[in-house]
């Protein structure tokens, strides 16, 4: 038997990135099912930085992350994580162009916010769209593509910096109060570990950990979301004429996205299928989904993909992320529910998430309330 001031469920980036913060002042474990860490949807995500995505929570925190990326790469000598690329919100109706409207106005000076432009600069920026398509547009210049990747491995080697540990190939097979604190039980060999915490960082699998422990679920659903890469037949009108790359396109209502990767292009229907967490393949029809509708979107030719693959977005039913712990099971830690915005977010969130566990002052770039991710609240 092993002790250790806190344990870590899950190996994605948010178990890597609060395991991370949580080093600098205590013992950290961070344990993962998979024998390699982030197989999931850490890995299977488009990666992408949007100031202005979601609710008001989330993008105080993108909006934090946004200078924590650039602090994150001297700190723990990590190659360039974010790669600017604009993202174009695009409307073809009546209602989309009311949507759009109602987001520019909520969002009216906030860091980063979207800037409504006309179908005819919407078409400069990305000179592939269909004509007729756009009928009102906006778009977010200070978004990027993230280096999801670099981003993880740059936590996990500052984890093992700060004296933390990472075991692989270690399920969590029971969870129980011990005294004050925790035991638990991880790995083919059952080997048991004493702690004074747990954080619950495991993904769409976080309310099966919370059930071995006798912890009520936070009521957690994971979402498949699909993504290929598609052949291009002339890669040539992906060159926008000043030579700068073509910015992500997020379609109407958000029923599709598309970005230019090498010579190929990004495609994916935005789908959420409610699944139970499993490792998730990609659906026939959703992939033909994604090439339908980018193609109605560019007429590029689209016919056929690369390769395509999905992952799981987990949400709770106000799609908030859940940092906390519930009141009569402390030193259980929830840090889930990040949905599609665990990577853009994890900086801020990770800090966020390590000041509630230690009781320590709130991050001064995070203006939130300590109790706004509780789970008190579901």
């Amino acid at each position: 038997m092993t002790s250790i001031d806190t344990v870590v469920v899950g190996g994605g980036i948010a178990g890597a990135s609060i395991a991370y913060e949580l080093a600098a002042s205590r013992s950290v474990l961070l344990v993962e099912t998979e024998t390699a860490l982030a197989r999931h949807s850490t890995a299977r995500s488009a990666a992408t930085y949007v100031p202005g995505h979601g609710a008001a929570p989330l993008r105080a925190l993108i909006a934090a992350s946004g200078a924590r990326f650039a602090q994150l790469e001297a700190e723990l000598d990590a190659p360039p994580l974010l790669s600017p690329r604009a993202v174009l919100h695009v409307a073809s109706d009546a209602e989309g162009e009311a949507e759009l409207a109602a987001d520019l106005a909520e969002q009216a000076g906030e860091p980063g916010a979207p800037v409504a432009v006309d179908p005819a600069e919407a078409y400069r920026l990305c000179p592939v769209l269909r004509p007729g398509v756009v009928r009102a547009a906006m778009v977010v210049e200070g978004a990027a593509d993230i280096d999801a990747e670099a981003l993880h491995q740059a936590y996990i080697r500052g984890l093992l910096r700060r004296g933390g540990k990472v075991r692989t190939g270690a399920p969590v097979t029971g969870v129980r109060r011990s005294g004050s604190g925790w035991q638990v039980q991880a790995g083919p060999d059952g080997n048991v570990i004493d702690t004074a915490e747990v954080v619950d960082a495991a993904g769409a699998w976080a309310d099966e950990v919370a059930v071995r422990a006798g912890v009520p679920r936070i009521g957690l659903t994971p979402y498949r979301r699909t993504i290929a890469l598609a052949r291009v037949p002339d890669p040539s009108r992906l060159r926008r004429p000043d030579g700068t790359r073509l910015p992500m396109v997020i379609g109407p209502r958000e029923s599709f996205y598309f970005k230019q990767e090498g010579d190929g292009l990004l495609v994916s229907p935005a789908d959420e299928t409610p699944v139970k967490p499993h490792d998730v393949r990609p659906d026939e029809l959703d992939v033909a989904a994604a090439l339908e509708r980018v193609e109605e979107a560019t007429g590029l030719g689209l016919r056929s993909v690369r390769t395509a693959w999905a992952g799981l977005r987990s949400f709770v039913p106000d799609r908030l992320p859940v940092v906390g712990a519930w009141p009569d099971h402390p030193g259980f830690w929830f840090c889930a529910g990040q949905g599609g915005s665990g990577i853009e977010t994890a900086p801020a969130l990770a800090a966020f998430a390590a000041a509630v566990v230690t009781g320590g002052p709130l991050p001064a770039d995070v203006p939130l309330d300590r109790t706004l991710f509780a789970p008190t609240r579901l």
